[in-house]
């Protein structure tokens, strides 16, 4: 079986999109099937990789950090030379055409939904300017669009609820090898050491973590927070620290100095309410480091009363939460907390998105493209 997998939004410094189709690709891959990934880069490039072909399709940079592809036949024409028994797209935009593309010719479907759109448009909710209404529209077409959606928590599905959508619920997994507690563990220096590792970007909510530290300095606490990451809110960041102590550290290259990283904290702060799974969870727990979240989110799902703390996404409530693990620190809490992610293995979700590639790839032959994409590149 040829499976294409298409994405926007990734690049050097992307974190869990990136991971996702790196490790689904090298599960296709191990299990013996075709992989090719369209994704944008600088120029049109073809790389012959170990986990398959990678198609890098020419796009203007939207960030400094992401390029976008906003010309949809340039990656659907990459779809007609390779021709692919089932696509896995990563993203709702400008690449959702391939749904259409997919279902013209009998090729198999599948939209791997990353986040909720009523998340990413929370700045157009508060103008009111009706997103719930585009919101649902959107999801609508994309349900019809597509033979199957993949979300990774029961936050994640909500949005796609009474819409008509085959949902198939995928938990993701995580590299249990890469992030365990040999990584290191906490100094006994009387410090509580928290960290951050994630985008610094609204979406990801670093202003709550950070936020969450100053008000544990503020009560009198010794703690300090390592912030690992980069995006454009790192100067509102500093500006929201002020004399507390939080250091910033930048991007941190290579997922064995992650997982350290991780280790060395006594609790990681994941506490971004949107999160529809949340792998740095996942990481961290690994690393049997106890993670504090917000009690909304696909984040939630994945923490239990075993393994960290709940609290709502608000600095004082998230505090508090922090506060109610310190006298469970030590060796019992860090085993619980890499229990509770030795649940979840990428070889299972793996197999269940190979399971539904060739169910959706089986249904109908590969059909000739004929003139249609001919007659669209005249008309482009």
């Amino acid at each position: 079986m040829r499976i294409a997998q298409l994405a926007n939004f990734v690049g050097p410094t992307s974190g869990g999109m990136k991971v996702v189709i790196d490790k689904l690709a090298e599960g296709y891959v191990d299990a013996g099937h075709e992989r090719i990934f369209v994704s944008p880069g600088p120029r049109d490039e073809v790389m012959e990789t170990s986990s398959g072909i990678h198609v890098f399709v020419r796009a203007p940079r939207l960030t400094p950090q992401y390029r976008m592809i906003f010309k949809p036949w340039r990656a659907l024409d990459v779809l007609a030379r390779f021709r692919p028994d089932s696509i896995e797209v990563s993203d709702k935009w400008t690449l959702s055409p391939a749904g259409r593309w997919a279902s013209r010719r009998g090729v198999g479907s599948v939209l791997f939904s990353h986040e909720r759109l009523s998340e990413m448009l929370t700045d157009w909710l508060r103008r009111g300017l009706g997103v719930e209404a585009t919101v649902g529209a959107l999801n609508r077409r994309l349900a019809k669009e597509f033979d199957a959606v993949v979300v990774t928590s029961r936050f994640a599905a909500e949005e796609f609820d009474g819409i008509g959508a085959r949902l198939e619920l995928v938990p993701l997994g995580v590299d249990l090898e890469t992030f365990n507690p040999a990584a290191g563990e906490p100094a006994d220096d009387g410090v509580l050491k928290l960290c951050y590792i994630g985008r610094l970007s609204h979406e990801k909510s670093p202003q709550l973590a950070v936020a969450t530290a100053v008000e544990l300095h503020r009560r009198g606490r010794r703690v300090r927070l390592d912030v690992y990451g980069t995006g454009p809110d790192l100067e509102e960041l500093r500006v929201l620290a002020g004399d507390a102590p939080v250091f910033f550290h930048g991007f941190v290259d290579g997922r064995q100095e992650v997982a350290g990283r991780f280790a060395r904290s006594d609790v990681s702060l994941s506490v971004c309410p949107s999160e529809t799974f949340g792998l740095a969870v996942l990481e961290a727990m690994a690393c049997g480091t106890p993670v504090v979240t917000a009690n909304r989110g696909g984040a939630s799902e994945l923490v239990d009363e075993n393994s960290g703390a709940q609290g709502p996404p608000d600095p004082a409530a998230l505090a508090d939460a922090v506060e109610s693990l310190v006298p469970r620190l030590g060796p019992d809490l860090r085993a619980a907390a890499r229990r509770r992610a030795e649940a979840y293995n990428w070889s299972h979700t793996v197999e269940r998105m190979l399971a539904l590639h060739e169910e959706l790839a089986e249904r109908a032959p590969y059909q000739s493209l004929g003139g249609f994409e001919s007659r669209r590149r005249r008309r482009t």
